[in-house]
């Protein structure tokens, strides 16, 4: 049977003697300043100003927008299908941070709408996007969404979703293809990097 050893217990006496030799010790080897490793010549200083980023409160709240766009869909025809490509593998519109599908208008920012429109359909569609939060924004695909199509003559359609809520982005087609709608999400993008915050619009 093997006996455990007993640990080292020193005395009060003793570990005072043994903090203050450590003390000492360190306070002996800590006489000269420690130098900055930091080389502060003229070229060093310059190869830092290459790190640094001077930019506007509007230019980076922009860019967090355009960065995250928060799609909610509302397709009421055959334009559905082009939008499923594009949020697939092959297109993805993942690199745009859009890849998730809002459940909600209130969880969204963009709204992509399309397909024929009928004026019984128009008061759901601007309830739609009037639940939606601020800064928001609208892409009309395919031409029964930016003009009503081959159908804006019929009394019981609406002649563009631009009739009802404002547009931002207008995309042809009939239906337009994937290569197209993420020409438009680009287009957006480029658009709402000259926006400006909603308090500096109020004070205009």
């Amino acid at each position: 049977m093997e006996i455990a050893e007993q640990p080292f217990i020193p005395s009060l006496n003793e570990a005072d003697f043994y903090e203050g030799s450590e003390i000492k010790n360190l306070r002996h080897d800590s006489q000269a300043v420690i130098p900055d490793d930091m080389d502060w010549s003229d070229e060093t200083v310059k190869e830092l100003n290459k790190n640094i980023i001077l930019t506007t409160l509007d230019d980076a709240i922009n860019w967090a927008h355009k960065a995250s766009l928060w799609p909610v869909t509302c397709f009421t025809a055959c334009c559905t299908f082009e939008f499923i490509a594009t949020s697939m593998s092959r297109f993805d519109i993942a690199r745009f941070g859009m890849e998730v599908l809002r459940p909600s208008p209130r969880q969204a920012d963009l709204l992509v709408c399309g397909g024929t429109l009928t004026w019984k359909m128009a008061p759901q569609i601007k309830r739609i996007y009037e639940q939606m939060a601020e800064p928001k924004w609208v892409i009309a695909m395919g031409a029964c969404a930016v003009s009503g199509g081959i159908f804006q003559d019929s009394y019981a359609v609406v002649p563009g979703y631009n009739h009802i809520i404002p547009v931002d982005v207008y995309i042809p087609g009939c239906p337009p293809r994937p290569e197209t709608l993420l020409y438009g999400l680009e287009t957006l993008r480029k658009k709402i990097d000259h926006d400006k915050c909603e308090w500096e619009k109020k004070s205009k």
